[in-house]
């Protein structure tokens, strides 16, 4: 599996902008994490965490669809939202996320590798320098 060093990912981290004013990021966790705390740094809004799963360390289906782990305890109704999450390959936890989501006033998809309103890259799989 190739790989792109911190500096490339970051420099992109850098260049993306966002066409929206968001009141808050939603990581999926854990993807998510990493990427949306970088997201936040620039854009100093609400943080919060979405516990989703569906593969494990891995990249292997660990169930049939993506799963709810821990309960949505944050307030979102009516917020403008920028979903993170590190890869999107088939869309399963972004559509999940969407849905225990309705009633935000605005959901965008953020995706360092992936199909999503905002992405990185959109290309094979590769290793982020972020994981050991």
């Amino acid at each position: 599996m190739q790989a792109k060093t911190f500096g490339e990912v970051l420099e992109k981290f850098r260049a993306i902008a966002f066409a929206e004013n968001f009141d808050m990021i939603v990581a999926i966790a854990n993807g998510g994490i990493i990427p949306a705390a970088i997201i936040n740094q620039r854009l100093g809004v609400e943080l919060q965490l979405l516990r989703i799963n569906l593969r494990d360390d891995s990249q292997k289906p660990k169930y049939d669809t993506p799963k709810l782990l821990s309960p949505v305890d944050f307030e979102f109704r009516g917020k403008a939202i920028l979903l993170a999450d590190d890869r999107i390959k088939t869309g399963a936890s972004i559509r999940l996320a969407v849905e225990l989501l309705q009633g935000a006033k605005l959901i965008k998809t953020f995706a360092v590798n992936g199909n999503a309103d905002y992405a990185l890259y959109n290309e094979e799989c590769f290793k982020f320098p972020w994981i050991a």
